[in-house]
């Protein structure tokens, strides 16, 4: 508990300065509007217009702006692909790293854990995040997915994009931003492995999505898109829009797929959840190694196979920024792969498969944030050096706070996360390479201020989710082991949890 506190106090000296940032000047928040993942809800799309009706009254209705084919067919094989990121990529490089009589344990937890926030993510979770309300929450105007089709006329509602007059089908959006929801609850469990109650998984689970990930997808992706920044505006009108916006983009912070949102979210929670749960049983005197690497390299490799959905889907068309975050994300995970092999054959006498598969895993990770807000060479950097801070952080960090993370959730992604989120801010420089990001969405100029202005900015973000997340978690941790118990009992965690939770085994003689 008293590391708990520790880390939730550091991080507030960080954060506080956030609360009034911006807060004297809210002039300046056009000129600091980053190209997020993010949309406002537009109006529904009017319906065709009947084949039979007059020449001229066609003519002279307004022209109907519906999405590009292509645009919608590469973000409905994004959603799919980061579904196979979840199931099975994840499932299987979790269930590799633990013992055998725990791999079936892990499949049904990233399964049903998958498939349970998918379910609240299209009954709240989804207004919640990606409609107005304030900058904490959205509203309710989207719950159960409502007012995406009418079925009277066939109509579906849009959602905007990055460009103006590009919008996209609504029902798609939501269904790319819930693979993201679910994914992201599904890495805590790799902290929580071999010795937690499924129940207790299920009921976390919901608690920590609905107070920490809601939240805080609404303040780093939520605007009011760029078809809200109409040409003649004046000040006031452009700061009356910026304040619909979450509080992390008012800010001006930099995520293009999910630094903040997804990995360091989920790595501070998984790292809480180890230290609620305790290490496991023989830890130290046991072997623990992992059952099968082959599987875990499997996983692995489909992981940088379904990110690509991951990080070039959130450009939210097929244009130059998704083919940027594609580039991107192959060579930072190349990098990852190459730095982590090189120091551990250095510094233990020998590469191995484990530790070339983590580094692709820290590669993707800190590249996330950064995908499409720098150039080539943030990709190489972010990428050699997301292996080296990885490695260091499940091997030298892991034994320095003595907690069983034992699946490394927190030295790869929370590390991972912070590093590359920190890196977006310094490699968005176009003088590094990169592409800046919009400074006035009424004329779509482009440009940048300095890298300490913006890595100050990036800083703060990770600050304030950081602490977001530290005090939902405890809370959600504490109720879930208070009323139902976090942790199985010693006989059913020796037994192993494949049997003792859920009556079957993977493998059998």
């Amino acid at each position: 508990m008293k590391k708990i506190l520790l880390t939730t106090l550091a991080w507030l000296v960080l954060a506080c300065p956030a609360a009034s940032v911006w807060a004297a000047d809210t002039s300046t928040l056009a000129s600091k509007a980053p190209v997020l993942l993010a949309q406002a809800p537009a109006a529904e799309a009017p319906a065709a217009a009947p084949a039979a009706a007059p020449a001229a009254d066609a003519a002279a209705a307004p022209a109907v702006v519906q999405p590009n084919k292509g645009d919608t067919a590469w973000m409905m094989t994004s959603t799919a692909l980061v579904l196979l990121m979840s199931v099975p990529a994840l499932g299987l490089f979790y269930g590799g790293l633990v013992r055998s009589k725990n791999m079936l344990s892990v499949l049904m937890q990233v399964f049903v854990g998958f498939s349970m926030i998918t379910v609240l993510w299209c009954a709240y979770g989804y207004t919640l995040a990606f409609t107005e309300g304030n900058a904490f929450f959205g509203g309710f105007s989207r719950l159960f997915l409502s007012g995406m089709f009418n079925p009277a006329d066939g109509s579906f509602s849009m959602a905007a994009t990055f460009s103006k007059g590009t919008p996209m089908y609504e029902l798609v959006y939501a269904g790319f931003q819930a693979t993201f929801a679910a994914i992201t609850c599904c890495l805590i469990l790799g902290s929580l492995v071999e010795r937690v109650k499924f129940s207790a998984i299920l009921v976390f689970l919901a608690l920590w999505f609905t107070f920490s990930y809601i939240p805080v997808a609404h303040m780093v992706w939520f605007w009011a898109g760029p078809d809200s920044y109409t040409a003649g505006m004046n000040e006031d009108a452009v700061n009356k829009v910026n304040a619909t916006a979450g509080y992390i983009w008012q800010m001006g912070a930099l995520d293009f797929a999910g630094g903040t949102v997804v990995h360091i979210n989920a790595g501070i929670s998984g790292l809480i959840g180890a230290i609620f749960l305790g290490k496991r049983l023989g830890l130290g005197r046991e072997s623990m190694a992992p059952h099968s690497l082959t599987m875990t390299m499997i996983g692995a490799s489909l992981l940088w196979f379904g990110w690509f959905g991951f990080n070039a889907g959130s450009a939210l068309e097929a244009n130059g920024t998704a083919a940027l975050a594609f580039m991107n994300t192959f060579l930072a995970a190349a990098c990852a792969v190459m730095s982590w092999t090189l120091v551990e054959w250095i510094i233990k006498g020998k590469p191995s498969m484990l530790g070339a598969a983590s580094g692709a895993v820290a590669g993707l990770v800190a590249i996330t944030p950064a995908a499409g807000n720098v150039g080539v060479p943030g990709a190489f950097a972010i990428g050699l050096l997301a292996g080296v801070v990885c490695l260091w952080g499940v091997t030298g960090l892991k034994k320095l706070i003595g907690v069983d993370d034992s699946l490394d959730v927190f030295g790869v992604h929370a590390l991972g996360g912070i590093l590359g989120a920190l890196l977006t801010g310094v490699f968005n420089s176009p003088a590094l390479g990169g592409p800046g990001f919009v400074t006035d969405w009424v004329t779509g100029k482009v440009g940048y201020t300095s890298i300490g202005e913006q890595l100050l900015i990036q800083a703060k973000a990770v600050g304030i989710v950081v602490v977001w997340t530290t005090v939902v978690s405890f809370a959600a941790y504490f109720i879930v082991k208070l009323i139902f118990g976090l942790r199985v009992s010693e006989e059913e965690e020796r037994e192993g949890l494949d049997i003792s939770s859920h009556g079957e085994s993977a493998y059998h003689p």
